[in-house]
């Protein structure tokens, strides 16, 4: 199975079903390539104390969890946004985002490293166009 299929399967479990029919999807993986992109995201992490666990998603051993309460804590403002774009509470939002971001930061960083250049935008194009998305 090919790195997009399990971001695929990843994506559905985790949102119910079709990732490919899921507006939630589409807007995780927008967050990811927005804002400093991955590198932004595990940024944010870092400074908000939570290195240890965004760096195991990328490293290449077993990911830790993250609780919605840290997802907020680090991304704040980033889940007030989907909350609002999806008409869900922030509660919801950051439960979907525990859940689903270390597999996806995790598939998207397969090497144990982050991308270099432009290869996380072009890997998360190509994502969305396999998805449908």
């Amino acid at each position: 199975m090919g790195l997009f299929d399990e971001l695929k399967n990843v994506a559905g479990s985790v949102l119910g079903g079709s990732a490919g029919q899921s507006p939630i999807a589409r807007s995780v993986l927008d967050m990811l390539g927005q804002g400093g992109g991955l590198g932004g995201l595990v940024q944010a992490f870092q400074q908000k104390g939570l290195g240890d666990i965004v760096g195991s998603w990328v490293g290449t051993g077993q990911n830790l969890p993250v609780s919605p309460q840290q997802i907020q804590q680090a991304l704040g403002p980033q889940v007030a946004q989907l909350a609002a774009q999806h008409g869900i509470t922030a509660d919801a939002a950051t439960g979907m985002l525990s859940k689903i971001l270390p597999g996806l930061v995790d598939q998207l960083t397969p090497n144990g490293q982050l991308p270099a250049g432009n290869a996380l935008e072009q890997g998360l194009s190509a994502l969305r166009s396999k998805l449908g998305l």
